[in-house]
């Protein structure tokens, strides 16, 4: 095989002629290039010999050079998921994933080859390692949990091997069903070196793509584990049965309980009985989460000591701010940075901070402090523009005070002058929060203000879409009836007797309809603007009025509208036009705000921003798949920045019957800080309550609006790159129309100097933005970090949830530039480079056959293949390409809660519960293993909730919920459960809207009977089991991540 990194080949397959099948030996590389930073030029590799750990970073030939500015210049490349940093491992292996697609014989073959025999009586004493021993580990697990299985059964096939025959299925399938299992028995979490010399791709199963079932060019390679398969001889490629989802044969994984070797070979015939590598010994998310609670759910955590790493967002605890923000504020990957960018680029571990500006505190936490410093403003360092903050330190008898970012010393203003006491600290230190605390805020002047003159109080307009299919689905007189009560709720300051935002209405199909609601008229008044090419709002006066004032013409304008257009026939929209018109509304007003567009289908009517139908299932696995991703170039983007000048943040829900280009109609929305809802074939019976808890949240959101945001950095280090639904003008400047409470923006750091262990590392995010009664405020966070020359300091205070935060955001950036089979490479041999690196430099010497994982990553693994997963990752043309480009928009505005909670459900055993406590059982690992035919499971991921029942659920607990006799008699599609007055009744209820309360999205509960059709739907959420489009289940992951590890360390 060559002596090349991964094999570029389509996701998950077998290469493919043309797409980086190499020669065999040990040659050149492949002619192209393997993809550098995300987004940057291409650099290629040199393959390195064996033993190297790095790779310089070197052009391929006829390729540009990459860019030397020092952000990307090779000898300070640091850590982050952007360029293609790892060497291109000896492997040869084939691209990671999806399932070889070969033949399957029989699987009760009793004898067996010798050769195999001998091969599988060697898989013996294998142990997985323990987390990380020399740090504040979990003890080393017995080995004995999981060493000596001798397997006796064949080896699954290589996973380029030349196919015998092809057919799709293996001849002995009976018919019943039965779940997929993972392949408990087929590996161990380590392998032994084997006979073989080299190691191989883990065996995956799973329904085969189409058209991938192509050989390697050149020798195959050794079968997985380190099985050499046998040759092509009289038994034929032995493997495992083919799983081609649940409803299509018999999944024959091994059956839990059964004594039975690895493909499900009845236990008869496979020799004496097998002892399996036990699911439970691998690192569960649960178990950390569950552990991380009952360390520290409840308490108080301090944020009084530098580099402090809070608990986990899953736990439920206390903030105190005293002198760092709180981490529901800003999060980091790791709470030691390393000292220098060497260090860093070894490790390979992003630097990155989730901030969210507005996050919302719970009750019993104190609302942020406004520091009013009058005419003069707030006060800041005159080099560096840092705002006075902890980090300040006074000398001089307090009469100057030096940077803690910048290290200049200022002179501290007359008015602002304090005395020190005998510790150098100022008298009046707790009387100032920007002294004491990490979190505050400052009331900004004129100068800060656009036009050096205050704002006006920001709007919300609601632009509905009035064409056929909206009015006879029902949906403009559900959206008219809600607003009669939704607009008594917008958000308003604290305190305030009622909100100071003004209201606007406007209905469009072809053309747009304004409405004069002003107060003075008994009447409401329509106005028409047809000529959408040149977009104008037809009144000023009477069109944005105070919600109060005009409730009376408002509440008469609501009544009228469904009515009014009731007869209509029109089904051609416009789109671009209506975005428009609501900056233009703004502009006019000179006032910020949000528009709430309800819209149902393309737009196809003659006007700007006219979309036509580019969805291609055939640029699926293709170099321009990413084409599927990228928004329509020209009218939007340029209304982007419209928006985002004027302070207009969009928020779009959809209602779609077909493909309607979202990654082009949410465009706009995904740069204003807006949000996306869309709600496929949408029935007011069924989806209606679940869209009005969308728009309930949506409109009740605590909200900043006209927001520029700038995060500065102690000097050695600076922000390089911002992820979120976000605006750049600039380098430095993130521009948002808008930020809500659920809005996160993720920074990455690159070194440019040295860092000080001693003094740490300083972040501070400064937020101006206007509040919803129209004053100009600056938000202030600080965080301080530790600084270490240690690694093993980094890897102790590293945070699994925040990692994958980065790696989402920027995994989903970067397959807007590149093939999603690099995008993959990368995320993979990331993981394996941060863990290698671990392995090498900070745990204790163990045997190479040990993965040993750090305590703080120890469920990194499990995220990272639920991530490779996900629907934009998954070249599937089974996916709906709207869905994952509106799931691709999704994660980018996303906090580190609701990527945990995406990447990993929460999966909660109803049946188990005590109806008389108040709390909700623990939740159970994401693997159909942990269901239960008699069980009743609520499966819930911020985005769909799921509540399973088992085929054998008793029939009292189907009464008490569905007062129902038995499963049988459950029909249809039910939006909601049953109001019924007994316990468990109530208590299932109470845990449901207990998580649609706390979720920023609503979810719409969907409830799947075992073996029923709509199971498939629910099992892509079972992220430790095979994906249902190909994707590894999480045994498999690892221990294809701890093969790449070892490939690194050798």
């Amino acid at each position: 095989m060559s002596q090349q990194g991964y094999v570029a080949t389509p996701p998950y397959s077998q290469a493919q002629p043309g797409m980086g099948g190499y020669q065999g030996g040990f040659g050149t590389g492949p002619a192209q290039p393997l993809y550098g930073h995300y987004g940057g030029p291409p650099q290629a590799f040199n393959a390195p010999p064996t033993g190297m750990m790095k790779s310089p970073v070197s052009s391929a030939p006829g390729m540009p050079p990459p860019p030397a500015s020092s952000q990307y210049n090779p000898n300070v490349q640091q850590n982050g998921a952007h360029p293609q940093r790892y060497p291109a491992q000896p492997a040869a292996s084939a691209t990671y994933g999806q399932p070889p697609q070969s033949p399957y014989n029989s699987m009760a073959s009793p004898g067996l080859p010798p050769a195999q025999q001998q091969l599988t009586n060697q898989m013996s004493a294998m142990n997985l390692g323990n987390f990380a021993p020399g740090s504040m580990q979990s003890p080393p697990l017995p080995a004995s949990s999981v060493a000596q299985q001798h397997f006796q059964t064949p080896p699954p096939p290589a996973m380029g091997q030349p196919q015998m025959l092809q057919g799709p299925q293996s001849p002995l399938m009976s018919p019943q069903m039965s779940p997929p299992q993972s392949p408990q028995a087929s590996m161990s979490v380590t392998n032994q070196p084997m006979a073989s010399p080299q190691m191989a791709g883990p065996p995956m199963a799973g329904p085969p793509m189409a058209g991938m079932g192509r050989p390697f060019p050149g020798a195959p390679p050794p079968g997985p584990g380190g099985f050499q398969p046998p040759g092509p001889g009289a038994a034929g490629p032995q493997g495992y049965p083919q799983q081609p989802g649940q409803f299509g044969g018999h999944m024959m994984g091994p059956q839990p309980g059964m004594p039975g070797a690895f493909p499900g070979a009845p236990a008869a015939m496979s020799g004496p009985p097998q002892k399996k590598l036990d699911p439970d010994s691998i690192p569960s998310t649960t178990q950390v989460i569950e552990d991380d609670q009952v360390k520290k759910g409840g308490q108080v955590f301090s944020t009084n000591i530098r580099g402090q790493v809070p608990p986990l967002v899953t736990t439920d605890f206390t903030v105190q701010d005293q002198g760092n923000a709180s981490p529901r504020f800003v999060r980091c990957t790791t709470y030691s940075l390393p000292c220098t960018a060497d260090l860093a680029k070894q490790c390979q571990v992003p630097l990155a901070s989730i901030i969210k500006p507005f996050a919302s505190l719970p009750k019993n936490e104190t609302p942020l402090y406004v520091v009013n410093h009058g005419e003069t403003g707030p006060i800041r360092c005159n080099r560096c523009k840092a705002y006075m903050c902890p980090y300040m330190q006074f000398i001089d008898g307090g009469r100057r005070y030096q940077c803690g970012f910048c290290n200049c010393v200022n002179e501290v203003p007359v008015f602002y002058f304090q005395h020190l006491d005998h510790m150098g600290r100022r008298v009046d230190f707790y009387e100032r929060p920007e002294l004491s605390l990490g979190s505050y805020e400052f009331v900004a002047t004129l100068d800060y203000c656009k036009n050096n003159k205050p704002p006006n109080p920001p709007a919300y307009i609601f632009m509905i879409d009035v064409s056929y299919n909206n009015i006879k689905s029902g949906l403009v007189k559900l959206i008219c009836d809600e607003l009669k009560t939704l607009l008594e709720k917008l958000p308003r300051e604290e305190g305030a007797e009622s909100s100071a935002i003004k209201v606007g209405f406007v209905t469009y199909n072809k053309v747009l309809h304004f409405y004069n609601v002003k107060s003075a008229l008994a009447q409401p008044q329509m106005m028409v603007v047809s000529d959408t090419a040149e977009m104008f709002v037809p009144l000023l006066d009477g069109f944005l009025v105070n919600y109060q004032d005009s409730r009376a013409v408002i509440y008469n304008l609501l009544d009228q509208i469904p009515d009014m257009f009731a007869d209509t026939n029109e089904s051609e929209t416009v789109f671009a036009p209506v975005i428009q018109a609501g900056v233009e509304a703004f502009k006019a007003a000179e006032c910020s705000g949000k528009l709430f567009i309800f819209h149902s289908s393309m737009p196809t009517a003659e006007a700007p921003g006219k979309l036509k139908n580019r969805d291609d299932k055939k640029l699926v696995n293709t170099e321009k798949e990413k084409t599927l991703f990228q928004p329509q170039k020209g009218v939007y983007e340029q209304l982007s920045k419209d928006c985002v000048a004027q302070g207009c943040c969009v928020d779009l829900f959809l209602f779609p019957s077909q493909y309607v280009d979202l990654a082009t109609m949410a465009d706009v929305p995904s740069h204003t800080g807006g949000s996306i809802y869309k709600y496929n074939n949408f029935q007011v019976e069924t989806d209606g309550e679940h869209f009005l808890r969308d728009l309930r949240k949506d409109v009740q959101k605590s909200i900043g609006f006209d927001a520029i945001m700038r995060v500065r950095t102690s000097t050695g280090f600076r922000a390089t790159d911002f992820f979120g639904a976000i605006h750049m003008n600039n380098t430095t400047d993130v521009e948002i129309a808008a930020v809500d409470c659920d809005k996160a923006v993720t920074v990455e750091y690159k070194h440019d100097d040295t860092l000080n262990e001693e003094t740490g590392a300083f972040i501070q995010c400064a937020l101006l933005y206007t509040t919803v009664n129209g004053q100009r405020r600056l938000r202030i966070h600080n965080l301080s970090l530790n600084c270490s020359s240690q690694l093993l300091e980094l890897y102790k205070s590293c945070e699994t949830d925040s990692l994958i935060n980065f790696f989402a955001k920027s995994a989903y950036r970067a397959i807007l530039n590149q093939p999603l089979k690099n995008v993959r490479e990368i995320l993979v041999n990331q993981t394996a480079h941060m863990l290698a690196c671990y392995r090498k430099n900070c745990a204790s010497p163990s045997a190479a056959s040990q993965l040993i994982l750090p305590d703080a990553m120890k469920v990194f693994p499990v995220y990272m293949n639920s991530l490779m997963k996900t629907a934009p990752l998954m070249g599937s043309t089974e996916l709906s390409t709207d869905d994952r480009a509106h799931q691709r928009l999704s994660v980018m505005g996303m906090g580190v809660e609701d990527t945990q909670l995406l990447l990993y459900p929460r999966l909660i055993p109803l049946h188990k519960m005590d109806v008389g406590s108040s709390g909700v059982p623990a939740p159970v690992r994401c693997s159909e293993e942990r269901l239960d035919d008699s069980g009743m499971f609520l499966l819930e991921n911020g985005h769909s909730m799921f509540l399973w029942l088992g085929q054998a659920s008793p029939p009292d607990l189907i009464q008490g919920i569905f007062n129902l006799p038995s499963l049988a008699h459950l029909q249809g599609h039910m939006p909601a459960l049953p109001d019924l007055d007994n316990p468990l009744s109530m208590k299932v209820r109470s845990i449901i809207s207990g998580l649609l309360e706390k979720r920023p999205n609503s979810m719409k509960l969907q409830i799947v009977r075992q073996r029923d059709k709509p199971e498939i739907q629910f099992r892509q959420f079972l992220v430790e089991d095979k994906s249902l489009h190909g994707g590894a289940s999480y045994m498999d992951f690892l221990c294809y991540v701890h093969r790449e590890i070892r490939q690194l360390l050798t």
